[in-house]
């Protein structure tokens, strides 16, 4: 069995030609928008995906604000400028770079900033809309998840709903931003849905869940955790690690939560790293920044109604 994989570039380009039209409207419309990003230190991975944003804002022509920070920024003094990003009119999307240093409270931060600029649904009011299954923003790497199974099964001419219905599907790893987001992904499309996270390694044994999985989330920032011992032959698996790894060359390379040269040749359908979930998150978060700019427009400030339409539901969302 060879698994079919999951193209993410292709996939987020099909999303970018349509979100390239959005700006568009938004430019000819006279309406404010941007993207603001807040990067405190040098973690790796996040001056990575910095960069990545940087350059789809660019190619997309929509305004970007980079807004580096040492590590030895107080929390006050990130907070002020988050408040400073919610007071300017140019900015509809903030987003805070992750992980900050161990001497900011990350929750305090979050809860800092305005729902209608919060495009990673971060604050606790976000957060319980998306629990509640009404976001104002679907999160971009769950999201992405969702959107790229959605794609696949419309290729493989399976029908939606009677795939979720069926489906067990088991997310490792519970960080907020992306395992709780996609459980409530998967809770909407009303498949049976587990999670797991690092005790299950520890204790009874992470295969014991993962080999029952038709379909294997795993977003849980250990590098090769999940290898061929750990999957079943008809599993769809989506790898939302990036690891960086040094080679013998010296030089630093993407690698995901799953090894991927041993599960391959076993799986039904898996996402590649790099080239899998991360493109689509990038043009998924240029999204939800296009998204805020509109309800900002509608909604204006002390309106706290600004929720999407039902086209933007979790279920249509992707």
């Amino acid at each position: 069995m060879s698994a079919q994989v999951i193209d993410g570039r292709a996939c987020a380009r099909v999303l970018k030609e349509s979100l390239s039209a959005d700006v568009s409207c938004l430019r000819e419309e006279g309406a404010a928008f941007g993207l603001a990003t807040i990067l405190v230190g040098d973690d790796y991975g996040s001056a990575a995906y910095e960069r990545r944003l940087r350059r789809l804002a660019d190619g997309l022509g929509v305004p970007y604000q980079p807004h580096p920070l040492p590590t030895g920024t107080s929390q006050d003094e990130l907070i002020a400028l988050v408040e400073v990003l919610n007071d300017d009119p140019a900015v509809s999307g903030i987003l805070i770079l992750r992980p900050l240093p161990a001497h900011i409270d990350e929750a305090a931060v979050f809860q800092a900033i305005d729902p209608r600029n919060d495009i990673e649904a971060v604050h606790p009011e976000n957060a319980g809309l998306l629990a509640l299954g009404v976001p104002r923003f679907v999160p971009s790497t769950a999201a992405s998840v969702f959107h790229l199974l959605d794609t696949w099964l419309d290729l493989a001419g399976e029908d939606r709903a009677d795939f979720y219905h069926r489906s067990l599907i088991v997310v490792v790893g519970r960080s907020n931003n992306v395992g709780k987001p996609a459980i409530s992904l998967g809770y909407e499309r009303q498949a049976t849905v587990e999670s797991i996270d690092e005790w299950a390694d520890r204790t009874t044994g992470i295969g014991r869940h993962t080999r029952r999985a038709d379909v294997l989330i795993v977003a849980a920032g250990k590098a090769g955790l999940i290898k061929a011992e750990h999957v079943s032959e008809n599993a769809v698996v989506i790898d939302v690690g990036i690891n960086p790894q040094t080679g013998p060359d010296g030089r630093v390379h993407m690698v995901g939560d799953v090894d991927y040269a041993s599960v391959a040749p076993r799986v039904r359908a898996i996402t590649p790293v790099p080239g899998g979930v991360g493109p689509v998150t990038d043009v998924w978060l240029m999204r939800n920044t296009v998204l805020a700019a509109r309800l900002l427009a509608q909604h204006p400030a002390g309106d706290t109604s600004a929720l999407p339409e039902p086209t933007d539901s979790l279920v249509e969302a992707s």
